[in-house]
């Protein structure tokens, strides 16, 4: 993977991993076009990135970070769920993120759902967006779901979000919050593994990391502006559209010997 390839995976990851899109999705289209190969590093650097990506979150609501003791608790048990279903199915879990037709598939399905969540889940009103313990815990679960690839985490948490009465903005704001935890573990789950097998970074690796999360890092802060106006304005119709194009594209690129492969 060239530092221009690593960039352009950064552009993407910063611009989608916020969005009800998958990311992973995204990935997968962008690494078989420019003929990326699969290797340890380049799994190691696709998980990475996300710390650019977080950390735009933190930046942007820093103040929502300092406000209370109780905003981690509750962060904390909407995270918990997540890690439990990690522990217990990573095996069924990995072993998905070998199908890149389950990324396809999904894509396309959560597309035509999307295109029917507005109605599905009204305009909530101001006096129910207070987030306590249960709603918190209720929401993480839905993060379980987007354990299975093109889901979309993002996605998920909204949609379980709007499922607790939550607004767009609110529920958009709170899928931001959980992903600093989500994907801060992740990332050092991936570098423990990525060492434990015993690989190593060399120097132009590591500057190929840095640089990749300061492009995540700036697009990520444009995305997630972008979204929140976006989103409270227009909803998720759109989004439902692009998702079935980019889920039809995956499942026509793979069922006609496009040789994808999952990141």
């Amino acid at each position: 993977m060239s530092l221009l390839q690593s960039i352009i995976l950064a552009i993407i990851e910063g611009l989608t991993e916020f969005l009800p899109v998958s990311s992973t999705g995204h990935m997968i289209i962008a690494s078989s076009a420019m003929g990326i190969e699969a290797n340890p590093f380049v799994k190691l650097f696709t998980v990475a990135i996300q710390l650019g990506a977080i950390l735009s979150v933190v930046v942007l609501y820093w103040k929502r970070f300092f406000k209370s003791f109780d905003f981690y608790l509750k962060i904390g048990a909407a995270f918990i769920p997540a890690v439990v279903a990690g522990l217990f199915f990573k095996k069924y879990i990995d072993a998905l993120l070998e199908r890149v037709d389950v990324v396809g598939y999904t894509l396309l399905i959560g597309g035509i759902f999307f295109l029917f969540i507005d109605k599905i889940f009204k305009t909530a009103h101001e006096s129910d967006q207070t987030i306590t313990y249960p709603k918190a815990l209720r929401i993480g679960l839905f993060q379980v779901i987007a354990m299975i690839p093109g889901v979309s985490r993002s996605a998920a948490t909204i949609i379980g979000g709007l499922s607790q009465k939550l607004t767009r903005k609110n529920a958009a704001e709170f899928s931001f919050f959980l992903a600093v935890p989500t994907m801060f573990a992740a990332t050092v789950l991936s570098g423990y593994q990525y060492y434990s097998d015993g690989y190593t970074l060399s120097g132009e690796e590591i500057n190929i990391l840095i640089i990749g999360n300061i492009a995540a890092f700036v697009v990520a802060m444009i995305a997630i502006k972008s979204f929140i106006n976006f989103l409270t304005k227009h909803g998720f119709k759109l989004f439902g559209y692009y998702r079935i194009v980019v889920g039809i594209v995956i499942l026509a690129l793979y069922y006609f010997g496009a040789g994808l492969s999952i990141l």
